[in-house]
């Protein structure tokens, strides 16, 4: 059974960086590309960043030079470091990995920037 389990979410004023964690089990990690979608209050869940298991990496827009994802193999686990954070960035975050059993999403965690 998928299970993804994100952590580091939390409340971060303008301008700070936070740092996410999925920890992944329940399939092997090593061979799927992993990403983090977020949803603002309001609006649709949307891409941010996903990592192939190439080291291939796209980034949402709104996201680049600010956000860098990665992933350790040898803990099953992928990152998003966010930094110069801003209030339109407030959202839950989420760990995805599609399989061969289909989309598998994690629960979310809360980032809000607020000062």
């Amino acid at each position: 059974q998928v299970q993804l389990v994100e952590s580091g979410g939390g409340l971060v004023q303008p301008g700070g960086s936070l740092r996410l964690s999925c920890a992944a089990s329940g399939f092997q990690f090593s061979i799927y590309p992993m990403s983090w979608y977020r949803q603002g209050p309001g609006q649709q869940r949307e891409l941010v960043a996903i990592i192939f298991i190439d080291g291939g990496i796209n980034y949402a827009d709104p996201v680049k030079g600010r956000f860098t994802i990665s992933r350790d193999n040898a803990k099953n686990t992928v990152y998003l470091q966010m930094n110069s954070l801003k209030r339109e960035d407030t959202a839950v975050y989420y760990c995805h990995v599609w399989t061969t059993n289909g989309d598998n999403w994690g629960r979310g965690t809360q980032v809000t920037v607020s000062s």
